[in-house]
């Protein structure tokens, strides 16, 4: 038998994300899964073959799934199940848009609605109440589905991706995979494919992405949309990547691992994807590097938990310190349980300020306050403003009632 894609790399991770398939004894009546909750083997994904999924080769979404999680995760919409249909339209509106908006547009919107950003009037005297697709408390109230040889027709052009993993019928996540025993192929080839042709010329199936993934089963490197194939990042390096010893499939086997599980999958939608405007005014999305989200998610519990109260991370230049500051303040304020905390971002250095500013306003975020004068610093924090402030080290000189003011406003009963 000759190795392919199919049989080697794809298989391997098709049997890592859902568990191995078992066959089916004669005879032998099956208890029925659950529809949705993460799956007690693999990663956690639910292996369904793509030719059973309720839907046509151009349809992006599988509308049945949609329509029973808007049903199971929103009352008002289980009160009046039509209501369903009514998202529907606007998802599908938003679909359509691509070829006329542009990808990274249409993806934008989408990330909003995916998010519970977007309302409808579904309440009391047509009051817009927000919508849920995806529930980002309770994951088991989810659908996990990892499929095979997902088809997408658009006019003329069809293709075929690898793997798709879909929540609640959004595809998220698209994984090319290539043969590991053709020297002159590697996951380079993949990104190209996705990138120069899939996102070209069937745009409409990356409107629902959070990013992709491409591997040879020796390299595993993922990127979002738009993102140049020389810009695709590793997640999880393998510092024991120069064992003779190990498995060849190792380094994707701890990469996989450590990114496609359901939660760091909805993590990354939810608190680890951006949307920017760039120097020359283009609109661009950037989703986190992995030592951003480890190092985001360790501030976020040590802050959650009350101790330790100080922390040192280590960075080396390029590493992308000012996105870290943007993921790990947004994900702090909006915590719940954080109450909308006061997010105090303090630099040592003039240009430093510009540049972090500068981030956090080319990627829009909410609620942002530059303390320019030792007066505005200590204005802000004796009102015990729940914003992010972003200031010098040098504002302090003449301002030390300020820090103990705003000790005492976030002690306990404070």
């Amino acid at each position: 038998m000759s190795f392919t894609e199919s049989n080697t790399v794809e298989a391997y991770l098709y049997d890592l994300l859902s568990g191995p398939a078992r066959p089916v004894a004669v005879n032998v009546i099956q208890e029925p899964e659950s529809h949705y909750g993460r799956a007690h083997k693999g990663l956690g994904w639910r292996r369904i073959a793509s030719a059973d999924f309720p839907r046509q080769t151009q349809e992006v979404l599988v509308e049945e799934w949609v329509r029973e999680a808007l049903i199971r995760l929103n009352p008002e919409i289980a009160a009046q199940p039509d209501r369903a249909d009514e998202v529907l339209y606007k998802l599908r509106a938003i679909i359509l848009s691509v070829r006329s908006d542009g990808l990274i547009r249409a993806n934008e919107e989408m990330t909003a609605w995916l998010r519970g950003e977007r309302s409808m009037p579904f309440g009391q005297n047509n009051e817009h109440v927000p919508v849920r697709l995806i529930e980002f408390d309770n994951l088991d109230q989810n659908q996990y589905v990892v499929t095979q040889q997902f088809v997408y027709r658009a006019g003329s052009a069809e293709r075929r991706a690898d793997l798709v993993l879909l929540v609640n019928g959004f595809p998220l996540v698209l994984i090319e995979a290539k043969t590991p025993t053709r020297s002159a192929v590697s996951w380079v080839d993949g990104a190209v494919q996705v990138h120069d042709d899939y996102e070209k010329y069937v745009p409409e199936l990356f409107v629902c992405n959070v990013f992709s993934v491409a591997t040879e089963g020796k390299e595993y490197h993922y990127g979002s949309l738009g993102l140049p194939v020389k810009d695709w990042g590793p997640w999880n390096l393998d510092a024991d990547g120069g064992d003779p010893q190990r498995h060849p499939l190792h380094g994707l086997k701890l990469a996989a691992e450590s990114m496609l599980r359901p939660h760091v999958v909805l993590d990354i939608l939810s608190s680890f994807t951006l949307f920017a405007t760039d120097k020359k005014q283009r609109r661009i999305k950037i989703i986190c590097r992995y030592q951003q989200y480890e190092a985001a998610n360790k501030i976020v519990e040590r802050v959650l938990a009350g101790y330790p109260k100080k922390g040192l991370i280590w960075h080396f230049q390029g590493s992308g310190k000012s996105l870290l500051m943007v993921f790990a303040a947004q994900k702090l304020r909006l915590h719940p349980g954080l109450k909308n905390p006061t997010v105090l971002i303090v630099v040592d250095r003039i240009d430093l300020d510009t540049q972090i500013t500068g981030t956090f306003t080319g990627a829009d975020i909410p609620n942002l306050e530059k303390a320019e004068t030792r007066d505005k610093l200590q204005q802000l924090l004796a009102q015990d403003v729940r914003k992010i402030i972003i200031t010098t080290i040098f504002k302090f000189g003449e301002a030390r009632w300020c820090i103990e003011r705003a000790q005492q406003h976030h002690r306990p009963g404070g």
